[in-house]
């Protein structure tokens, strides 16, 4: 991450507001979301906004003004090819989640758009969905604005006060110090995010598990 805020620390101003948009708006529109989180890309604008590189007010609204545009063309995508959209071979890779989804929708309607904005993998395809599912674009763009609202914002200034706790920490004790606390909070997301998916791929099992145990009494009472 060092090295790649460093990269754009040393682009012009108006180059990494472009570049820091552009990922936030690919994740919704384009689905790259699937190899690179606009969020890294949010977070990373905040550092930079607290090194003095760029503005944090520009920033925030960069990073909001991309996320709602991104969803709304991703909204129009799905919305033109309909369920032609979820046939490509990345989006089959990924069968389960989007059928969870799409529960998401049925469930929740627009309220979906607003909390799949903060998963990473419905952030990226939940606009789709919602154009594929028919809903009314306006109902749409006001949960997309609310949601993009306020998971720019959040991204945003984590990184602007990341970025200001590290500096802290580094004038204080010294820079190999910094480095490795910061090496032990990265450790400990990366355990948090792995316990997750293991849990997560324990339910899919049981829930699988459960769904055949039945099928099989089913065809025994046949």
């Amino acid at each position: 991450m060092g090295a790649v805020t460093d990269w754009l620390g040393g682009l012009s101003g108006p180059v990494v507001y472009a570049v820091v948009g552009a990922l936030v708006f690919a994740e919704d529109a384009l689905f790259f979301g699937f190899v690179l989180p606009g969020e890294t890309a949010a977070v990373l604008g905040g550092v930079l906004a607290h090194q003095g590189s760029v503005s944090l007010g520009w920033m925030l609204l960069t990073v909001v003004a991309a996320a709602v545009l991104g969803d709304s063309v991703g909204y129009e995508v799905g919305s033109r090819l309909g369920p032609r959209v979820l046939e490509t071979g990345s989006m089959r890779r990924h069968a389960d989640r989007i059928g969870r989804a799409q529960e998401l929708i049925r469930r929740r309607g627009p309220a979906a758009v607003l909390l799949g904005r903060f998963v990473a993998f419905f952030r990226a395809l939940m606009p789709a969905l919602a154009g594929v599912s028919r809903m009314p674009y306006r109902r749409f763009l006001l949960f997309n604005a609310l949601g993009g609202l306020l998971w720019g914002v959040g991204c945003v200034l984590l990184g602007y006060f990341a970025g200001a706790a590290y500096s802290k920490v580094e004038g204080t004790v010294g820079r190999s110090v910094a480095v490795a606390a910061a090496a032990v909070v990265l450790l400990a997301l990366l355990v948090h995010h792995v316990r997750s998916r293991r849990r997560e791929h324990r339910g899919e099992a049981d829930h699988r598990g459960g769904a055949d145990h039945r099928g099989g009494a089913h065809r025994a009472d046949d």
